[in-house]
């Protein structure tokens, strides 16, 4: 027991006195990509390189402002004129508008997440979302899976920092996977970007730093934060480029980390207790995101997963029956053709496979990564990628029978075919209508707004009588002519963003609110305004997932992990269930009592409702 004692007496000395004086650059929020993202860049890193006293660099996300591949290079050639090391994470404006799917992130920087160890230290950093989907910030599946690992192998008492692009708050809705695995280890404080601002924070006991934006926003000067490691103490300071350092702003004590005994908000499951009759038959979480709708053919439930592997489960079971790994992420919602499965990779290529045993039956190679999610009709198959270009395919083969090369921007959503058109949105700023059997171009149609993020791009177009019906992130429900892409009405009484449905007749189009509520329109030519309005109660909310009507009911999903089933008539909830605490995507509804949903997390539930 002595030698013990002086044994572990000996390993805590050893990390008290490799814990050396230094500094390092701290810089968050480049938006390279902006009007000023750039030149405030060049700025920093001329700035940075003439200090000799800097040991490296930390950046902290929100590298570009849209994630396009052209801006990855542009802020990646920009920081490789960096004289000292740096160490990069992306932010949700790399990676909820990433043409790539966050693929390109990783080639340019090698990686999403890093861990390194300097003067005692150990320093790790994760990614976070949302990824292409606009959603409440995620810290990835895949992340929290090689936190685990990572921690697993790091002594309880060597001091720890930890990045994030978010602070470890409920802007992350899975904010606690973080802190109660750092909690359990000696963390000595956090740093984070995303809010543009210096400020101090505490989370559950762990001190923290959100440093301000690169960005000169109102300035005529960007500028960072240089944090100065001592024996005892941290202490931030803001430096704006060809200027005098400021006075430190923000001082931490480096002390072993103890938990407090507080409780600390945590998910609460307990509306599952209201509707007893709604249970999961089976769960089944993967070890990466999941941003895309399972399908169901056969037996096997069938999806991909952020780090490129396909994975089939049992229906009966959720056990897993087979897997596929293509070179890239996937954000392509699968479709069922026969006995085939077909779907896009970031890795660029549209795979079919055998949907029983997941062998690869044809291969399509594409310029850049397919996020578009397809559909199929008489035999041909219908997708679009971030390369600009929209394709028809055949389904048996793989053949391509037209490509429509005019897209601007990536293409992300599902489309519609309707009245011998394929209809569709990308990230620049367009909604298209393609003659279905040529690839021609009838009409494109845009809301007005220069700003990309207003593009309708995660729509999914409804339509009814000659009128394509959607709802982009500007919030209004549009009514667009099939015929010409004429705009027939707006309205933003409600303020839907993305997330539309419609009627099992096609007369009425559904709407989910970004507060609480459901909303019913009439399918017309004149602006019929509100028809009715459901307070559900799920809060505020904004993830773009369609509403589906089966079975007499209307089904959705929440940014909370909720799953919702109401009565349109009778305007009541029938059952609410929650799976996870992130994102459903749109859910599978197999019918009106059994429902395969989805969540950014990685989980993948079937939910069976039983007879009341």
């Amino acid at each position: 027991m002595k030698y013990l004692c002086l044994f572990l007496f000996a390993l805590l000395f050893s990390f008290t006195v490799n814990a050396q004086n230094f500094k390092y650059a701290f810089v968050t929020d480049t938006h390279v990509g902006s009007p000023t993202g750039e030149e405030d860049l060049n700025r920093t890193v001329a700035d940075i390189n003439g200090l000799n006293d800097i040991d490296f660099v930390i950046v902290t996300g929100d590298v570009t402002e849209m994630g396009t591949n052209n801006e990855l290079k542009l802020a990646k050639g920009i920081l490789s004129k960096l004289n000292k090391p740096y160490h990069i994470i992306p932010g949700n404006h790399d990676t909820g508008w990433s043409e790539s799917g966050g693929v390109n992130f990783i080639k340019e920087f090698g990686g999403d997440k890093f861990t390194f160890d300097y003067k005692g230290y150990r320093f790790i950093a994760c990614a976070s979302g949302p990824y292409v989907r606009m959603s409440d910030g995620h810290i990835p599946r895949d992340a929290t899976v090689w936190l685990d690992s990572l921690l697993k192998a790091t002594p309880k008492n060597m001091p720890i920092v930890f990045a994030n692009h978010y602070p470890l708050d409920n802007s992350l809705d899975n904010w606690y996977e973080a802190t109660d695995r750092l909690k359990k280890y000696n963390i000595q404080y956090a740093i984070c970007g995303h809010g543009h601002n210096n400020h101090p924070y505490n989370f559950e006991g762990i001190e923290a730093t959100m440093g301000r934006s690169n960005l000169r926003a109102k300035d005529s000067i960007g500028g960072y934060n240089i944090v100065t490691m001592t024996k005892d103490s941290v202490f931030f300071q803001t430096k704006k480029p060809t200027e005098e350092v400021l006075p430190a702003w923000r001082k931490i004590a480096l002390k072993t980390f103890r938990p407090d005994a507080k409780k600390y908000e945590r998910p609460d499951f307990s509306i599952n207790t209201k509707y007893p009759n709604t249970k999961a038959l089976w769960t089944y979480h993967s070890n990466a995101n999941v941003v895309n709708t399972p399908t169901f053919t056969g037996n096997n439930v069938i999806f991909g997963n952020s780090l490129g592997w396909v994975e089939a489960l049992n229906k009966k079971t959720g056990k897993k029956v087979w897997t596929f790994k293509t070179k890239g992420a996937i954000y392509s919602s699968p479709v069922a053709v026969g006995n085939l499965v077909i779907f896009g990779s970031g890795d660029g290529t549209i795979y079919a496979l055998n949907a029983k045993t997941g062998k690869a039956i044809w291969q399509k190679a594409t310029a850049n990564s397919v996020l578009g999610s397809p559909v199929a009709a008489d035999g041909h198959v219908f997708i679009g990628g971030s390369d600009n270009n929209f394709r028809a395919l055949d389904v048996k083969t793989g053949k391509e029978i037209w490509a429509f090369n005019g897209v601007e921007g990536s293409i992300v959503g599902k489309p519609l075919i309707y009245q011998g058109k394929i209809i569709f949105g990308s990230w620049g700023r367009h909604l298209y209508a393609l003659d279905i059997n040529t690839g021609a171009l009838v009409w494109k149609w845009d809301n007005g707004h220069a700003n990309r993020m207003f593009s309708p791009a995660m729509v999914t177009p409804v339509a009814y009588k000659g009128i394509v019906y959607i709802a982009a992130p500007d919030r209004y429900l549009t009514a667009i002519d099939a015929s010409n892409g004429s705009t027939l009405w707006r309205n933003k009484e409600a303020t839907v963003r993305e997330s539309i449905g419609q009627s099992a007749d096609s007369t009425i189009i559904y709407g989910k609110t970004m507060q609480d509520e459901i909303v019913a329109y009439k399918a017309q030519a004149q602006d019929p305004g509100v028809l009715w309005r459901l307070n559900v109660g799920f809060g505020y909310e904004h993830v773009p997932s369609m509403l589906i009507e089966k079975a007499g009911n209307v089904f959705f999903g929440t940014k909370n992990g909720v799953i919702y089933a109401i009565d349109p008539k009778q305007k009541t909830t029938v059952w609410a269930h929650k799976i996870d605490n992130s994102m459903v995507n749109t859910v599978n509804v197999i019918d009106g009592k059994n429902v395969l949903a989805s969540t950014m997390d990685g989980k993948v539930v079937w939910l069976e409702v039983a007879s009341s």
